[in-house]
């Protein structure tokens, strides 16, 4: 099969200081190891099954439905999802924060823990998007420097220099060896060239690519969330998104097991059970995107009787419309956002707060924050649905 992996034997360099290795350590660090040598996928041929093929076409349909449905919608509901996938992948990496954090952070009102490192997958998705049109390996360079930049600056602008492994502390006992370093560039320019492909559904073209990314594991760290950003990236150029992020990692994360599973049947050769996995995380996250629609679409309307009496263009309704892409804000995003002077701002804050539509997070006399709970909770039930094991229905 064209994914199936080959091996090589590697030797680490010695280390510095191995007095303090036990005798089974050093005895394994004069041994060689066994890395990946990832196949040549740009014009490998691909037999897939057609009931997979079928799915992914089912997936790839709802998908296009979705885009058009919502593209419209009269909410900052392209923001709301790329937010919402950013911290799902964020997630499967075991990196969670709850959607305030995740707004405090975004307005630099929290910058300890999980939150801020979300927020830097959200720029690394908002640079698949914007970038996807010129889909390159200085557009992954660019994503992967977006996600980690302000975490671990050494290990951006480039491919890693070293060799990594997954489990185990030292390759020889680790449950997957990536591709030494020398093997990087010429698997990711062999990767790109395949994302060109126009003989392979989008879909399965993007669950295929995601999985030899996985398995070139190009960056130190990074290299999951990077390659779920990729996925949005694909599915932008080819024109299946034209306006919207498709939550698959909402879906994933309903079994992400079966995610990793399939990641591993790939490098055995099996492609079915990666592009299963997309298919199905596809629906599962269209499902949950839709009931944060229709909660969203609830809210507004609620919020259209607080309202009352404001005129169309009123401070406070932009403000109100904000807060579903920002649910925590403060005037200086108010102000950069609307468009409207500081008393203006001030005074639309004041005209919600006594509406019931947000409430003072904070009791400071300057640097004032607001937040928008309801929204909050709509957020978070999201993710809690996210987590759960999804049964389809008849």
């Amino acid at each position: 099969m064209p994914t199936t992996l080959d091996w090589e034997e590697r030797w680490l360099p010695r280390p510095e200081n191995p007095d303090f290795d036990s005798r089974r350590i050093r005895a394994l660090r004069g041994e060689p190891y066994r890395a990946a040598v990832p196949p040549e996928i740009a014009a490998a041929e691909f037999t897939i099954a057609s009931r997979s093929l079928s799915d992914a076409d089912d997936a790839t349909r709802a998908i296009a439905r979705f885009d058009a449905e919502y593209a419209s919608f009269p909410v900052p509901f392209a923001a709301v999802l790329l937010r919402s996938e950013s911290a799902s992948s964020s997630e499967i990496e075991h990196l969670t924060a709850g959607a305030r954090a995740i707004a405090e952070a975004e307005i630099d009102e929290r910058v300890q823990g999980n939150a801020p490192l979300i927020v830097r997958n959200v720029r690394a998705m908002e640079a698949a998007v914007a970038l996807a049109d010129d889909l390159g390996i200085e557009t992954i360079i660019a994503m992967h420097e977006e996600l980690l930049r302000d975490q671990t600056p050494r290990l951006v602008g480039g491919f890693r220099d070293q060799q990594v492994w997954i489990g185990g502390s030292l390759p020889h006992l680790a449950a997957f060896v990536p591709p030494h370093q020398e093997q990087v560039p010429a698997a990711m320019d062999d990767l790109i060239a395949f994302t060109s492909r126009t003989d392979l559904p989008l879909l399965v073209l993007a669950a295929i690519a995601h999985a030899q990314f996985e398995t070139i594991h190009p960056f130190p760290d990074g290299n999951g969330r990077t390659g779920r950003a990729l996925v949005q990236a694909i599915l932008r150029r080819g024109g299946l998104l034209r306006h919207l992020t498709i939550p698959v990692s909402s879906g994933i994360l309903t079994d992400v097991d079966g995610y990793f599973g399939a990641l591993d049947a790939y490098r055995a050769g099996k492609v079915e059970p990666i592009i299963d996995v997309f298919s199905s995380a596809s629906l599962a996250g269209l499902r949950n995107a839709s009931t944060l629609a229709a909660d969203i679409r609830g809210l507004q309307e609620q919020w259209g009787g607080r309202l009352a009496g404001l005129r169309t263009d009123a401070t406070a309704r932009r403000i109100a419309r904000l807060s579903i892409e920002h649910p925590v804000l403060n005037a200086r995003l108010a102000i950069e956002r609307t468009g409207s002077s500081a008393p203006a701002v001030a005074n639309g804050f004041a005209q919600l707060v006594d509406r019931g539509v947000l409430r003072p997070a904070n009791s400071k006399q300057r640097n004032r924050v607001w937040v928008n709970d309801e929204v909050v909770e709509a957020l978070d039930a999201f993710a809690a649905r996210s987590g759960r094991r999804q049964v389809p229905t008849a």
